[in-house]
């Protein structure tokens, strides 16, 4: 009973709703395990134990009424603090933000709390939710529970260590340039990117966004099991009239063509010789396993990469410049220089031919994977870097840009993406990448859960520091 903060997400839902354990029980090892472990990690930075029991009591109270407790009954999620909830700051990691108490909760907070589901704590991101490093000067640094030498990933990297250490069983993360895909990566467990329009998103607390965080900006659950991710995802997903941009697609099992396209260096990106070992043992891993991999070119990723790049900073240009200033993050500022320097400045002619060029690449790929319904490619080019890499040179930060080309590009394509663990490697995970159509989660699930089941179930990590 001390350790039921080992279990996965669909066991603790089961087992409240069969009366084995009560929602009770399941919180109180959770907060438990966060009181034990959160000081070392720095994974949750808003815990709030008395409301988590509240709601533990009303699953309880629901179950003995003999109501429908929900699909996540019971199950204890985190909430990344850059979406509102109602009664918390929506802080994305920022001093000026720390007042900014949410009155209402979005869409996916409600979704999670409809199920069923128990929030423990909301998580840590980089500030601006701008990096694939999680530190900040509000929240302070975020360490990776598997080996506090490397980064946990970014910008849901408080997310993915609170999975990795057990604080939670399911982790809510967002994702616009890999966010959900490499903390699961970095941290050594599973994390999906649903379609654009899969899961409703609104922020009460802050204007709607530009247009290219409308149409790349997406949220995900971050698990240590597959079937996790789907149960959560299926929960996530429920229709919110506030999201204009939601598509109540369907969600579930359907027939399709097993055969994959494996990439192993899209557009020539380059990858380690660890991570090009796991895209290799994946693919035969699904191919002695009934599915048809074939080694092809994917579509073009650096150009979707480009958009994306173009369509982000786009907003952060002209809508963020002078928070950045004003919050004096030198982290944020920093990668933000760097962006900038990157993709140089977004004007309205540059706006309106990526939205143009958009257009194009979307119906190029959305072809291609009427061939080939899976395609197998690197989550990075390189294992977890190490802590705050990306601040040590231009050049390092270069690096680091090109070894991240897919979890660019995929956004800027609207795509679903699931990073799926593989191990380890010299003490750093290591995973691969499964892209699909639109609105077929249901493939990438198919697929991950045949990996998941040849190598096994990412287990919760134990700090030793």
């Amino acid at each position: 009973m001390d350790e039921i903060w080992r279990m996965n997400a669909s066991d603790i839902a089961a087992a409240v709703r069969n009366r084995d354990l009560s929602a009770i029980e399941v919180t109180e090892s959770h907060l438990s395990r966060m009181a034990e472990v959160n000081p070392s990690v720095n994974a949750v930075v808003d815990e709030f134990p008395e409301e988590a029991l509240r709601s533990a009591r009303q699953v309880d109270a629901a179950i003995a009424r003999g109501d429908n407790p929900g699909i996540l009954s019971g199950v204890p999620f985190t909430i990344k603090v850059n979406v509102d909830q109602r009664g918390h700051a929506t802080t994305n990691g920022l001093s000026l933000q720390k007042d900014l108490v949410a009155q209402q909760d979005s869409p996916v907070v409600s979704n999670i709390r409809k199920a069923g589901g128990i929030i423990v704590g909301r998580t840590n991101t980089p500030a601006f939710s701008l990096r694939w490093f999680t530190n900040n000067r509000l929240h302070g640094k975020t360490l990776n529970p598997r080996n506090k030498e490397i980064t946990p990933g970014g910008s849901s990297g408080g997310a993915a260590a609170a999975v990795a250490a057990g604080l939670c069983a399911v982790g809510h993360g967002t994702d616009i340039a890999g966010s959900i895909r490499y903390p699961a990566y970095a941290c050594g467990l599973h994390g999906i990117r649903p379609t654009i329009g899969r899961v409703p998103a609104y922020n009460a607390s802050a204007a709607d966004r530009f247009i290219g965080p409308q149409i790349m900006a997406v949220s995900g659950p971050i698990s240590r099991s597959i079937p996790d991710l789907e149960l959560a995802l299926t929960a996530m997903a429920a229709p919110d009239p506030r999201d204009p941009w939601y598509v109540p697609a369907p969600f579930g099992k359907r027939d399709f063509e097993r055969k994959i396209a494996l990439t192993v260096a899209p557009d020539g990106m380059p990858v380690s010789e660890e991570v090009h070992s796991a895209l290799s043992h994946a693919a035969e891993i699904l191919g002695s396993g009934g599915w048809a991999v074939e080694e092809v070119d994917c579509p073009p990723m650096r150009l979707a990469a480009e958009i994306n790049a173009c369509l982000w900073m786009a907003e952060m240009q002209f809508g963020a410049r002078e928070l950045i200033e004003r919050e004096g993050d030198p982290d944020a500022q920093f990668v933000f220089a760097q962006m900038s320097k990157d993709i140089g400045a977004v004007g309205f002619d540059d706006l309106m031919r990526a939205l143009q060029t958009r257009a194009s690449l979307v119906r190029e790929w959305e072809l291609f994977l009427q061939d080939y319904p899976l395609v197998l490619c690197p989550v990075s080019g390189s294992l977890p870097f190490l802590q705050q890499a990306d601040i040590a040179s231009e050049d390092e930060f270069s690096r680091i840009l090109e070894a991240q080309l897919v979890q660019r590009g995929v956004p800027a394509i609207g795509i679903p993406a699931l990073s799926v663990a593989m191990g380890e490697v010299e003490n750093r995970p290591v995973g691969v990448q499964l892209l699909g159509p639109r609105f077929r989660e249901d493939i990438l699930l198919a697929a991950g859960l045949d990996l998941e089941n040849a190598i096994g179930t990412p287990t919760v990590a134990e700090p030793d520091w």
